[in-house]
């Protein structure tokens, strides 16, 4: 019998789009995110307004951060350089510490979750072991609980 495959929940697919637009942003070295830019991707990646709410304070809340969010990787990263990271993988680290160091309402493990489910499914085979690896590494920064109050490790 084959298995149904599971549909992305609105944050993951907001994360996952999020990464999309960091990834191409990165790599054509563009200035700060235009309205017309953001407009332009959401007409290839079509998404439904809470998607694109989410997706878009993660994208602009990342690259207002984007020289500290680097800074965090630089010093997580063990035998290993930032300009060397794939670059999904390094704009999937950057959304998932901006997670954790400026969005305190989400549980950091959902944070770190996330962008593992996130790496599996845009990265190479070994990127979730390796995002794990490095946001291990980032939770030893943090200053508040690892998980809300009440939390069973949902959807943040």
């Amino acid at each position: 019998m084959a298995e149904k495959k599971r549909k992305m929940s609105p944050r993951r697919t907001a994360r996952v789009r999020a990464v999309q637009f960091l990834y191409q942003w990165g790599i054509q070295h563009q200035p700060a995110p235009s309205r017309k830019s953001l407009e332009e991707f959401w007409t290839l990646c079509p998404a439904g307004e809470s998607v694109r709410r989410f997706a878009e304070d993660l994208i602009l809340g990342t690259i207002d951060h984007i020289a500290f969010l680097d800074e965090r990787i630089a010093e997580y990263l063990e035998n290993w350089q930032l300009d060397r990271l794939a670059a999904v993988d390094r704009s999937i680290l950057r959304v998932a510490l901006y997670e954790l160091f400026y969005r305190s309402g989400i549980p950091p493990v959902v944070s770190v979750n996330e962008a593992i489910e996130v790496a599996k499914q845009l990265g190479c085979e070994e990127s979730g072991k390796f995002i794990n690896g490095v946001l291990d590494r980032a939770l030893r920064d943090l200053n508040r609980p690892l998980r809300a109050a009440g939390d069973a490790g949902g959807e943040g």
